[in-house]
């Protein structure tokens, strides 16, 4: 939503906006402008429903129930997407009824960079609160969520934005707007007003005096009485309960009287960093000593909206997190709440991985995203482009349906946002000083068609562009000169980065184009360009709307541009012709639009001069398309949508599962009880990290003196079983004399005190592998970067340095080419790890030896041993470790019993069987503990061995050490 409406949405100026109990119903299909005049009006049916109430030809069918059954994210979203197929799909019962599992208290937290309103401060008063600027649609939805209709109990958290001395504050702008091309361009009448060029006026209150500069290092100093006074003033806010956010340096946190300074760096990174790449933007390199103080802040502020959060946070509760301002907060909320309900949307583009890759924290914003349990986006190329850069930067596998990371599922959707057009067309019909400024206006401009365009100061609008195109229209069309005049209001912009571009260099190509096109095709009776740079007041703003004869919006990059949406709604009885970028995130949800690329300065010249020769019965259905999608996906049907199918994801895929961490406490305790203990560990992504170059992932020494100071313990059977070769594990532990090994995943053994490896494969039939060996050829000369790795007993086509989408999508191919061959003939199994592909005969796997040592190391023969850990990270790890422990065959005649029930019948306590997998908390496993990365694993066996320090303090005191 980047391109912002000019008119606040709520506050005490617009009540229409401030309270919306007429809003339309989303479940209602607004064929014309008098279906809506009448919606206006209409009461609700359900006072005590949040959720639409059922058509008479609705189907039955809920989320819930058509969530049921799914068997994969994308088969997930395909059937939500069939729920009364003829509409979009919102749930119609209270969510609390809807998903009983989930426990929901009927509480959202929503939170936002900035609150909707500008504060201004007067010590010892009450705050001036005015409503703010831009993002109309997103504060409208905290209205509509905070409505008494709902069931929802609506909070809104959001950072207080810069706070001015009281007399400061600019108010909203009454007088006619002034022109810069001349004196005399004003819609209304002249009004001699010079302008210097380089200027962006904003009008202000004449009758408030300004105020004397306040230094840049004093700040302003804000009481704990003043900020318990704001608090209160917001908790009673007629837009909804408001819970402000007070960023300051921690130093402030426990004083009476804190001290705002240098208000603006909580923007910094987010707006001169984030926000100018996601809109295909870069900066000139620097030595990055900003960058890290802007990162540190930008830490810092997500860390501060955290505890904010947290201090009214509930189980139960769903939060709603808004926009690249607070990308790293669902990670820093997931890490303090694991069972969290989060959602997160983004309203601005997402880029692609080749730019997102040239931001420096790239990873961290990524990560930081990914504590959400659902991403949403405008547009589906944005989802796309996250789903891929999770892929190509973090290696995680994802679909557009969503992203597996860390364990757990991350559902992406798209959600173009809309407005509330009940509202809009409220506003902008039936007041008479919009009719009378309507007359006059095409008064001013008789016998000439009106061209309108509507864009903040950004270089990513494409204003500049804009004109251009223009000054190409009446090159081109020399016909139309006199006749058609280009109406373009340029406001103020609110990012952080653009206002501080010293030599207002946009400011200053827009009126130097401006003079450009009215010198060559203007003259003392005709001004084709009329450029206002300021806000318009709400009247003049939709008197525009409703007397253009064509809207022109030429953004480069954009969101979601509201003023699209608006400009639909305003021209329901004038049919004027929408040109739209197809660069803004509008574009895919009006579709028919005229669709245009801004760079494409003829292009754009002919789509104008189409728009005006355009027949009145095609300008008529044109209309018609697209008035029907804005007055029927309106912003109250975006977050319906958006939170049932947050809600679906939440049951479909039972986010609240999750592995305990393993108790180090009850390990050690258990550890010295026991007399024979057994230890399995695998190696990659266990003992050491997963690395691109498999050869470099060498142990640490740390790793090296711990397994050995592990296996030199007499009561301790220590064994590594990997699927490394003989040759690696030789080198890198094979000093270890007490360490037992087995390599290729069980098909070469070597026991304790010995140098020599046994093959237990050795009477097999290997020819299989020249036929796998010529077919990971094949793929191999196909797939950049890919290499075989050939093994004794098996053959692994490795494609960790390959492109990773294009590297899964050739491991797909060549997985099914290797079944339909070579595993019809030979008795091999194709198993897929991390980015790579394994042939092995079927029999061998990390299982069988599991199973071999669990029935070898008892006090007895045939006892199974007093205490076992078990610890593994990956698929076949999952398929034979902990499958093998929970269908063991014991040499006591117990077959194929599960593990854990046949441990019972012996000797040793369940409590004395610790099968552990290394990830996240929430990964699906059969194991019964979790530890999170290859350190904590060291750390963990560490403390068996005696080491008390760093993490393992608590543990050795409460087991007695």
């Amino acid at each position: 939503m980047s391109a912002a409406s000019p008119f606040p949405a709520a506050g005490d100026s617009y009540p229409v906006l401030q309270s919306s109990p007429a809003s339309v119903n989303d479940a209602t299909i607004v064929e014309s402008p008098q279906h809506l005049d009448a919606a206006l009006n209409r009461p609700q049916t359900d006072e005590t429903s949040y959720f639409a109430p059922l058509r008479a030809q609705a189907p039955a069918d809920s989320p819930t129930q058509a969530a049921s059954g799914s068997r994969s994210s994308a088969d997930l979203l395909r059937r939500l997407s069939l729920v009364d197929g003829d509409r979009p799909s919102t749930p119609y019962l209270d969510p609390q009824v809807e998903y009983p599992a989930l426990n929901l208290t009927g509480r959202i937290i929503s939170a936002t960079f900035c609150i909707p309103h500008t504060l201004g401060f007067r010590s010892g008063h009450d705050w001036n609160i005015r409503p703010r600027r831009g993002t109309s649609a997103l504060f409208d939805s905290f209205s509509h969520l905070s409505e008494t209709g709902t069931v929802w109990d609506h909070t809104l958290v959001g950072w207080t934005g810069e706070i001015k001395a009281s007399d400061e504050v600019s108010s909203r702008p009454q007088s006619p707007i002034e022109g810069s091309s001349s004196s005399k361009n004003s819609l209304n009448k002249a009004v001699p007003v010079p302008l210097n060029n380089l200027s962006a006026p904003v009008p202000v209150d004449g009758s408030i005096r300004p105020s004397a500069p306040q230094p840049h290092g004093e700040g302003i100093r804000v009481s704990k009485a003043d900020r318990e006074c704001l608090e209160k003033q917001l908790r009673r806010d007629k837009s909804g309960r408001i819970v402000p956010v007070w960023l300051m340096d921690r130093s402030e946190d426990d004083k009476d009287d804190v001290v705002l300074k240098d208000q603006g760096r909580w923007r910094r990174y987010a707006e001169h960093e984030i926000y100018t790449l996601f809109h295909y933007k870069q900066h000139e390199p620097t030595d990055g000593r900003a960058e890290r103080r802007w990162w540190a802040d930008y830490c810092q502020m997500n860390q501060m909206f955290a505890d904010r959060i947290l201090e009214i946070y509930k189980p139960g509760d769903i939060v709603w997190v808004h926009d690249y301002h607070l990308l790293l907060l669902p990670s820093i909320l997931r890490q303090r709440l694991p069972h969290i309900y989060l959602g997160f949307f983004l309203h601005v583009p997402f880029p692609s991985s080749e730019f997102l890759r040239c931001l420096s924290r790239r990873k961290e914003i990524l990560t930081g995203v990914l504590g959400a349990n659902m991403i949403g986006f405008q547009t589906f190329s944005y989802s796309r482009h996250f789903s891929s850069c999770c892929t190509r930067i973090l290696g995680f596998d994802a679909v557009s349906a969503g992203v597996d990371a860390y364990g757990a599922h991350i559902a992406v959707d798209v959600f173009p946002i809309g407005i509330d057009a009940a509202a809009c067309a409220k506003l902008a019909y039936g007041n008479r000083v919009i009719e009378d400024k309507i007359q006059r206006i095409r008064a001013q401009y008789a016998g000439q068609k009106i061209i309108v365009g509507r864009d903040r100061l950004d270089t990513v609008r494409g204003v500049a562009q804009k004109l251009q195109a223009f000054e190409k229209f009446l090159e081109r069309h020399p016909e139309w000169r006199g006749k058609v005049v280009l109406i373009q209001v340029t406001s103020p912009t609110s990012i952080e980065e653009e206002k501080e571009d010293g030599g207002y260099k946009m400011a200053n190509k827009i009126s130097n184009l401006v003079a450009k096109i009215n010198g060559l095709y203007g003259g003392l009776e005709y001004t084709p360009v009329f450029h206002f740079p300021q806000y318009l007041s709400q009247d003049e703003y939709f008197a525009l709307l409703r007397v253009a004869d064509v809207g022109l919006i030429t953004s480069v990059r954009d969101g979601m541009n509201t003023t699209s949406l608006e400009y639909v709604v305003c021209q329901r009885d004038n049919h004027g012709p929408l040109i739209l970028s197809e660069f803004s995130g509008t574009a895919g949800s009006l579709t028919s639009a005229m669709h245009i690329n801004p760079w494409d300065l003829i292009g754009v010249a002919e789509a104008i001069h189409q728009a005006l020769t355009m027949p009145a019965e095609e300008k008529a259905n044109q209309q018609r398309m697209s008035y029907r999608h804005v007055t029927t996906n309106t912003v109250q049907l975006w977050q319906k949508t958006y939170l049932a199918r947050l809600l679906a994801n939440l049951a479909s895929f039972n986010q609240s599962f999750s592995t305990p961490p393993l108790d180090r406490v009850l390990l050690l305790t258990r550890y010295r009880m026991a007399k024979k203990r057994l230890f399995m560990f695998d190696y990659d992504g266990t003992l050491t990290p997963i690395v691109k170059d498999p050869q470099a992932a060498i142990p640490t020494d740390r790793v090296i003196r711990t397994i050995k100071t592990l296996a030199q313990d007499k009561r301790n059977a220590v064994w590594i079983i990997s699927g490394r070769d003989q040759a690696f594990l030789d080198e890198w532990m094979g000093h270890i004399s007490e360490l037992g090994l087995s390599a290729e995943h069980g098909s070469f053994i070597r026991h304790p005190e010995t140098d020599e490896w046994a093959n237990l494969t050795e009477t097999v039939d290997m020819g299989w592998q020249k036929e796998v060996m010529e077919i990971f050829q094949h793929y191999t000369e196909k797939t950049q970067g890919s290499f075989i790795e050939r093994k004794r007993i098996a053959l692994t086509w490795h494609y960790r340095r390959s492109d990773p989408e294009y590297g899964a999508f050739q491991a797909r191919e060549c997985k099914k080419h290797l079944e339909n061959t070579v595993g019809k003939k030979w008795d091999v199994e194709v198993m897929s790890g991390k980015a790579n592909l394994e042939v092995r005969p079927t029999f061998v796997n990390k299982g069988e030896i599991a199973k071999s040592l669990v029935a070898s190391y008892g006090v007895e023969k045939g006892d199974p041993p007093e205490f076992i850990l078990c610890l593994g990270d990956d698929n076949t790890d999952e398929g034979d470790y902990f499958y093998a422990l929970r269908a063991c065959t014991l040499i006591a005649n117990i077959l194929l019993l599960d593990m854990f029930r046949a441990l019972r019948a012996t000797k040793l306590p369940q409590e004395n069987v610790f099968s552990v997998t290394v990830g996240a908390s929430s990964k699906q496993t059969l194991a019964s503990w979790h530890l999170l990365e290859p350190a904590d694993v060291i750390a963990a066996v560490a403390l068996l061995n005696g080491n008390v320090s760093g993490s393992n303090i608590d543990a050795a005191v409460a087991a007695g050490y």
